[in-house]
């Protein structure tokens, strides 16, 4: 494939910030991006919207190499995205991260769209994850007497559900099995103040799963 000179030129401006950010962090610390490489040691996972306006670091105040991330339309962790249970699997196993923070965020696209009658295309097989919450929260969500809390309500109960999910993967359970102190938060992120919002959920023991969810590893 032979590259069009003038179409490579077309962001260059995006090099141009990248010289800068680094510029600036090595004058601050020479070694700063030596250290960096040697290796990752996160102490925590986010599992967020891909929306571009939530930068997880940047929202907690964190220096890159401090959070691992994993990003997807609507901050969803279906049991069989191999791609989710990759990442949580990877973090736990092989970074030995404790805690792991599901975020959603006031304003979502995915909650809105998944609101929606029209057909918006593939994205809908994804979204379908969101209005089976919404149908079994159809009473909660009905009592609300203004639209856009009703929006509000469904992204925050959308990362209650999908913290649940990710108790009852095996990845999970097995860790909390062998005695890992292993916590998963569910939070909210507020676009228009900058916030985070606990929304009071922490797992942290197979003694908070409903027993229903709960998978015991055979031993042969």
């Amino acid at each position: 494939m032979v590259n069009e000179p003038d179409k490579m030129k077309t962001l260059e401006h995006l090099f141009e910030k990248n010289r800068k950010w680094a510029a600036t962090k090595t004058a601050k610390d020479p070694s700063y991006f030596q250290q960096l490489a040697k290796q990752q040691v996160p102490k925590y996972l986010w599992i967020g919207c891909a929306d571009s306006r939530i930068p997880a670091n940047e929202v907690l105040g964190l220096e890159p190499g401090e959070i691992f991330v994993h990003r997807n339309v609507a901050n969803l962790f279906p049991h069989t995205d191999f791609n989710c249970l990759s990442v949580l699997q990877f973090a736990i196993d092989y970074l030995h991260i404790q805690e792991i923070i599901v975020c959603g965020h006031y304003g979502c696209g995915g909650i809105f769209a998944a609101m929606q009658t029209e057909q918006l295309g593939l994205v809908d097989n994804w979204l379908r994850y969101i209005r089976d919450i919404a149908m079994r929260e159809k009473e909660v969500l009905d009592a609300l007497p203004h639209q856009e809390e009703k929006y509000q309500r469904l992204a925050e109960l959308n990362v209650l559900y999908q913290v649940m999910n990710i108790c009852h993967t095996t990845i999970v359970q097995n860790a909390w099995a062998r005695g890992i102190d292993l916590n998963i938060h569910g939070w909210v992120y507020d676009i228009s103040t900058g916030l985070l919002k606990d929304l009071n959920c922490c797992i942290s023991s197979l003694d908070q799963i409903d027993s229903a969810h709960r998978t015991l590893k055979l031993r042969y």
